[in-house]
């Protein structure tokens, strides 16, 4: 498996302990979110780029730790001139080897800036990491609502059958006017329209996660999955504000920063040794042909004013280290803002859901038997059972809308703090 969070992955295997009843044998196999993630981080097209990145970086420090190469000179003089220089008959040809000597440790410098960089490349992969990890929970919340969807739109069909055939009873019985049975009949096929609507959609949500891990299709290891395994309604226990915002700094969106610094801190050590030139020395023979003599030549070459040739690299340098600190402050500034917000909305949803299911669902639940009980009876109107109807779908759809904001938003502070909640 690619390198990641351990904190960030056990949070994923948290959320992935909700349970649904077991599928017929039938059925495909149901998909957890701890198969979905391993799927994910095994498969996902832009995490695969990674490894040649790393490749790239590998090569780099290589050639970081290349030498200067020797070379090797030829050089002819004094011919194909006039008088005595004409022809070869006074040329003098030289051979050598010029080699050049760095000096001021900068071959060690080079080598550290390339391993801060491969580095920096590995905190940033595991920031892709957990930006795939995020999208994985976040895609099969939102496919454990549409499945929620889709069993409240069953559920709106039921009612709206058990409706029809109340209302016929009650027309053929001359106790309701003929126009509440079409009408039934056209709310029953709306109830299935929307039913078809609701199965769309999460078809289309399970191949949009499907998607991750590079499937074309609600595809897994080339079989089809089933349901996912997740039960929407389980909030998660959060904890305080303050024992998150204390992780905040330890996410990979802030560890890079640090990278950034070493980078750029080994970027102005590499700089300022080029306040120490290298010197390039040579060696060879010279052949004279005019006396037919042969003698050593060597020559040492050092550049001058090396010093203040570095000192704005070095300048460049430091205000690229320095601004790296900057923007860390700056990025801490708002993902402080960034928690709160989270913080805050997922208490205010969580809040919402509890309300609901502490006392509005159940009431409402038998409020609806009651009112399909006294409308069969003939002592309410097809108005009021469809009121009741309407109250009761809405506030299950509330409660599914309200729950996955719950999971969504605690996932985005996961995904923001690199730590899990609690008895997710």
């Amino acid at each position: 498996m690619c390198l990641m969070s351990l904190r960030a992955f056990r949070a994923c295997l948290a959320v992935s302990c909700w349970m649904l009843a077991a599928p017929t044998t039938a059925a495909p196999a149901p998909l957890s979110l701890r198969e979905a993630v391993a799927a994910a981080l095994a498969h996902n097209p832009d995490l695969a780029s990674f490894e040649f990145e790393f490749r790239a970086a590998d090569a780099v420090r290589e050639q970081a730790a290349l030498r200067p190469a020797p070379a090797l000179n030829f050089a002819m003089e004094n011919f194909a001139g006039t008088g005595e220089a004409q022809g070869l008959k006074s040329s003098e040809t030289t051979f050598a080897l010029s080699q050049v000597i760095e000096l001021g440790g900068k071959r060690g410098s080079r080598i550290a800036v390339a391993g801060a960089a491969r580095d920096e490349l590995t905190t940033a992969r595991q920031a892709a990491q957990l930006d795939v990890l995020a999208e994985v929970t976040r895609r099969f919340i939102v496919v454990a609502a549409l499945q929620e969807q889709v069993r409240l739109n069953q559920r709106a069909t039921e009612l709206a059958e058990t409706t029809l055939k109340a209302s016929d009873l009650r027309v053929r019985a001359a106790k309701a006017p003929h126009v509440e049975f079409d009408r039934a009949t056209i709310s029953l096929e709306r109830s299935r329209l929307d039913e078809r609507r609701a199965r769309s959609e999460l078809e289309s949500g399970r191949r949009s996660l499907a998607a991750l891990w590079g499937a074309s299709d609600a595809l897994l290891d080339g079989q089809p999955f089933g349901e996912i395994s997740g039960d929407l309604l389980r909030l998660p226990q959060v904890e305080p504000f303050e024992a998150l915002m204390t992780r905040l700094e330890s996410s990979p969106d802030f560890l890079r920063f640090a990278s950034a610094e070493r980078l750029r801190e080994a970027e102005m050590r590499l700089a300022a040794n080029g306040r120490k030139p290298d010197v390039s020395v040579s060696g060879g023979l010279r052949r004279l042909q005019g006396t037919q003599d042969t003698a050593l030549v060597a020559s040492v070459s050092i550049p001058l004013f090396a010093g203040r040739r570095a000192n704005s690299y070095i300048a460049e340098a430091a205000a690229r280290r320095d601004a790296v600190g900057a923007q860390r402050q700056a990025a801490l500034v708002k993902a402080r803002a960034e928690l709160y917000r989270l913080y805050r909305a997922m208490q205010e949803e969580k809040a919402t859901v509890e309300s609901l299911d502490g006392s509005l669902a159940p009431r409402m639940e038998e409020a609806l038997k009651e009112t399909g009980y006294a409308f069969e009876r003939g002592r309410y109107s097809y108005l009021e059972l469809i009121d009741a109807q309407r109250e009761y779908l809405d506030l299950q759809r509330a409660r599914i809308d309200s729950s996955a904001q719950v999971q969504l938003l605690a996932t985005e502070i996961e995904r923001l703090t690199n730590a899990p909640l609690t008895n997710h």
